[in-house]
Protein backbone atom coordinates (compact mmCIF):
# COMPACT_ATOMS: atom_id res chain seq x y z
CA UNK A 1 0.00 0.00 0.00
CA UNK A 2 1.22 3.57 -0.97
CA UNK A 3 1.86 5.66 2.02
CA UNK A 4 1.90 8.66 0.35
CA UNK A 5 0.27 10.54 -2.67
CA UNK A 6 2.40 13.09 -4.95
CA UNK A 7 2.61 15.62 -7.73
CA UNK A 8 4.86 18.34 -8.74
CA UNK A 9 4.24 22.02 -9.44
CA UNK A 10 5.98 24.76 -11.10
CA UNK A 11 6.21 27.77 -9.25
CA UNK A 12 7.59 30.25 -6.56
CA UNK A 13 7.53 27.92 -3.24
CA UNK A 14 5.48 30.19 -1.33
CA UNK A 15 3.32 30.28 -4.12
CA UNK A 16 2.86 26.96 -3.90
CA UNK A 17 2.83 26.70 -0.17
CA UNK A 18 -0.09 29.47 -0.80
CA UNK A 19 -1.88 27.01 -3.06
CA UNK A 20 -1.71 24.17 -1.63
CA UNK A 21 -3.59 25.90 1.56
CA UNK A 22 -5.96 27.08 -0.68
CA UNK A 23 -6.60 23.44 -2.26
CA UNK A 24 -7.06 21.76 1.02
CA UNK A 25 -9.31 24.65 2.22
CA UNK A 26 -11.60 23.85 -0.31
CA UNK A 27 -12.09 19.95 1.24
CA UNK A 28 -12.15 21.57 4.98
CA UNK A 29 -8.88 21.74 6.14
CA UNK A 30 -7.08 23.99 7.97
CA UNK A 31 -3.00 24.21 8.42
CA UNK A 32 -2.46 24.21 11.85
CA UNK A 33 1.18 23.86 11.97
CA UNK A 34 4.36 24.34 9.43
CA UNK A 35 7.59 22.99 10.06
CA UNK A 36 10.49 25.01 7.81
CA UNK A 37 12.82 22.18 7.81
CA UNK A 38 15.52 23.72 5.95
CA UNK A 39 15.33 26.64 8.53
CA UNK A 40 15.50 23.89 11.22
CA UNK A 41 18.30 22.02 10.12
CA UNK A 42 20.33 25.27 9.50
CA UNK A 43 19.81 26.51 13.11
CA UNK A 44 20.30 22.91 14.53
CA UNK A 45 22.74 21.17 13.41
CA UNK A 46 24.20 23.79 10.97
CA UNK A 47 23.78 22.25 7.47
CA UNK A 48 22.09 23.21 4.31
CA UNK A 49 19.31 21.95 2.88
CA UNK A 50 16.89 21.83 -0.19
CA UNK A 51 13.50 24.02 0.45
CA UNK A 52 11.05 21.53 2.12
CA UNK A 53 8.21 22.51 4.52
CA UNK A 54 5.52 20.20 6.56
CA UNK A 55 2.03 21.37 6.50
CA UNK A 56 -0.22 19.80 9.43
CA UNK A 57 -3.51 19.93 7.58
CA UNK A 58 -6.39 19.02 9.40
CA UNK A 59 -10.02 18.96 8.86
CA UNK A 60 -12.02 19.25 12.37
CA UNK A 61 -14.78 17.08 11.12
CA UNK A 62 -13.22 14.48 10.36
CA UNK A 63 -10.39 14.93 13.44
CA UNK A 64 -13.55 15.08 15.85
CA UNK A 65 -14.89 11.67 14.64
CA UNK A 66 -11.97 9.66 14.90
CA UNK A 67 -11.00 11.63 18.46
CA UNK A 68 -14.68 10.49 19.75
CA UNK A 69 -13.97 6.35 18.39
CA UNK A 70 -9.93 5.99 19.25
CA UNK A 71 -8.80 8.32 22.43
CA UNK A 72 -5.25 7.77 21.31
CA UNK A 73 -5.49 8.24 17.40
CA UNK A 74 -4.15 12.21 18.15
CA UNK A 75 -0.55 10.24 17.93
CA UNK A 76 -1.80 10.10 13.96
CA UNK A 77 -3.09 14.04 13.83
CA UNK A 78 -2.86 16.16 11.77
CA UNK A 79 -2.35 14.91 8.16
CA UNK A 80 1.24 15.75 7.00
CA UNK A 81 1.08 17.27 3.30
CA UNK A 82 5.06 18.37 2.34
CA UNK A 83 6.37 20.70 -0.60
CA UNK A 84 9.97 19.42 -1.24
CA UNK A 85 12.04 21.46 -3.94
CA UNK A 86 12.73 18.88 -6.99
CA UNK A 87 14.62 21.06 -8.58
CA UNK A 88 14.19 23.77 -12.24
CA UNK A 89 11.34 25.82 -10.05
CA UNK A 90 9.82 22.57 -9.75
CA UNK A 91 8.15 21.49 -6.16
CA UNK A 92 6.98 17.59 -5.45
CA UNK A 93 3.65 18.22 -3.18
CA UNK A 94 2.74 14.71 -1.14
CA UNK A 95 0.26 14.01 1.33
CA UNK A 96 -0.11 11.06 3.68
CA UNK A 97 -2.32 8.00 3.10
CA UNK A 98 -4.90 7.95 6.20
CA UNK A 99 -5.17 4.39 5.20
CA UNK A 100 -1.92 3.46 5.62
CA UNK A 101 -1.85 5.40 8.50
CA UNK A 102 -4.77 3.24 9.92
CA UNK A 103 -3.74 0.04 9.27
CA UNK A 104 -1.20 -0.11 12.88
CA UNK A 105 -4.86 0.47 14.39
CA UNK A 106 -7.23 -2.67 14.63
CA UNK A 107 -10.67 -0.28 14.58
CA UNK A 108 -13.42 -0.68 11.86
CA UNK A 109 -14.47 2.78 12.81
CA UNK A 110 -11.38 4.06 11.48
CA UNK A 111 -10.90 2.54 8.72
CA UNK A 112 -13.79 4.64 7.15
CA UNK A 113 -13.05 7.85 8.52
CA UNK A 114 -9.51 7.38 6.86
CA UNK A 115 -11.36 6.05 3.29
CA UNK A 116 -13.35 9.41 3.60
CA UNK A 117 -10.55 11.93 4.46
CA UNK A 118 -7.81 9.81 2.44
CA UNK A 119 -10.78 10.52 -0.91
CA UNK A 120 -10.08 14.37 0.15
CA UNK A 121 -6.43 14.45 0.15
CA UNK A 122 -6.42 12.38 -2.96
CA UNK A 123 -8.80 15.49 -4.79
CA UNK A 124 -6.14 18.39 -3.00
CA UNK A 125 -3.29 16.38 -4.96
CA UNK A 126 -5.13 15.69 -7.96
CA UNK A 127 -6.56 19.07 -8.34
CA UNK A 128 -2.77 20.49 -8.44
CA UNK A 129 -1.55 18.64 -11.30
Amino acid sequence: MKYSYSTKLKGEFEEVIEKVTEELKKEGFGVLTQIDVTKTLKEKIDVDFKKYRILGACNPHFAHKALSIENNIGVMLPCNVIVVEAGNDEYEVSAVSPMASMQAIENEQLGAIAQEVEEKLMSVINRLK
